[in-house]
């Protein structure tokens, strides 16, 4: 693959996680993600749209096959660098996505390698977001929204929208709202937020989380 500059990879790296949440990727949803201006983004947008990287059918701007072999690259290597840090490191969750934003753009095919074969060919980042090129089967989810209130749930996946809201995803490390761990919900407020216990606690999640957190119940 030929080498693209940072910027580029970003904003490719963007569109795919934006579309992965079923957002419709438009230029002002990029530029809230990415905390830039929206004029900076129609710079970009158009600049990608030169380089072949994204089209745009109207407002929408979808990703070209090379556009989202570049972007499958850019995550694939941020989430394991994830799950390296997290895993092998020790790192919390808040401090390996923020190094991860550095390593994405430096991993080296060998080291990408050496790194799946380490970790033992992870199929999600820490986060439960599937790695591309892996071998990830989504399962059946529902969002933790929808669990009635006295039933059990399973975290799967903490969609990439979480991760850029400040102090999320240390408030959901520190209350154990992991992929793979169980909890009950316990009650609902008029304003949307949910009552749970995970691990023995018993913690309120507001409705921008528990409307985005997947989980089998």
């Amino acid at each position: 693959m030929a080498e693209w500059h940072p910027a580029f990879e970003e904003y490719c790296e963007t569109i795919f996680e934006l579309a992965e949440d079923d957002v419709t990727v438009l230029q002002a949803r990029i530029a809230e993600r990415m905390d830039v201006s929206r004029p900076s983004v129609s710079e970009m947008i158009k600049r990608l749209d030169a380089e072949g990287l994204v089209t745009l059918s109207g407002n929408v701007i979808s990703l070209t096959v090379a556009g989202r072999s570049l972007a499958e690259s850019v995550v694939r290597r941020h989430r394991l660098a994830e799950r390296f840090m997290v895993d092998m490191l020790g790192l919390s969750w808040t401090v390996a996505h923020q190094e991860a934003g550095k390593w994405e753009h430096v991993i080296s095919d060998s080291v990408e390698t050496a790194m799946i074969r380490v970790l033992g060919d992870p199929t999600t980042c820490p986060h439960g977001n599937p790695i591309p090129g892996s071998a990830y089967l989504a399962p059946d989810t529902v969002t933790l929204a929808e669990v009635a209130v006295g039933d059990e749930f399973t975290v799967s996946r903490i969609p990439e929208a979480l991760e850029f809201e400040p102090g999320v995803l240390q408030f959901l490390e520190d209350a154990h709202l992991l992929p793979g761990r169980s909890g009950r919900v316990t009650a609902t407020a008029p304003d949307g937020t949910i009552t749970i216990e995970v691990d023995g606690r018993t913690l309120g999640v507001g409705p921008f989380a528990s409307e985005r957190i997947l989980v089998s119940a």
